[in-house]
């Protein structure tokens, strides 16, 4: 295994954070599914966290006003996590499942940006490729409240890619070679 850098350790270590609260919600919500109050409550808790994470990586990379990827998704996810409270209120599991497309789409977005800005520190082609997904998802989620009736774990599935993106991108900043630098 490879010495990471500081700032590399960091990262990783976060990803991997991210990754285990990504499986323990999939499996809350696997094991809750027959409540569609708790699964609601469940969602804002998972709006509230992606807020939450992108706050304190941005804090780590320079403060938000350096990172206007995060800063986006910091405030998209917090108003997605209120939104979503109100479109269960609102619109039942229908609702919920809607407004969380539309916060699908939009955090897709922006962490396919974060991943395009930080490619060059690696990990970030799984960080890109689950954003560009996230936003796909997005769009189906809110095709899907329109059209059938869904079931809040019916979106169980995107967080356990979310989870399973991140850490593939924690192992590979782990295991991948840091460049030599030769001495002269």
């Amino acid at each position: 295994m490879s010495t990471l850098s500081p700032g590399n350790t960091v990262l990783r270590n976060f990803y991997g954070l991210r990754a285990l609260v990504a499986f323990l919600w999939v499996a809350v919500v696997v094991l809750t599914r027959s409540s569609p109050l708790i699964g609601a409550v469940l969602l804002v808790i998972y709006a509230a966290w992606d807020a939450l994470a992108n706050y304190l990586d941005a804090q780590r990379n320079g403060g938000l006003s350096a990172n206007p990827g995060q800063r986006m998704n910091l405030g998209v996810s917090a108003a997605m996590s209120v939104l979503l409270a109100v479109g269960f209120v609102w619109g039942g599991p229908a609702g919920a499942v809607g407004v969380f497309g539309v916060w699908a789409l939009l955090a897709g977005l922006f962490q396919l940006i974060v991943g395009i800005r930080r490619r060059k520190q690696g990990g970030q082609v799984f960080m890109m490729i689950s954003g560009a997904q996230s936003a796909l998802a997005g769009g189906a989620f809110l095709f899907r409240a329109f059209s059938t009736t869904p079931h809040i774990s019916d979106l169980a599935p995107y967080a356990a890619f979310g989870g399973f993106y991140f850490l593939l991108s924690a192992l590979w900043l782990s295991f991948r070679r840091q460049p030599q630098v030769v001495a002269h």
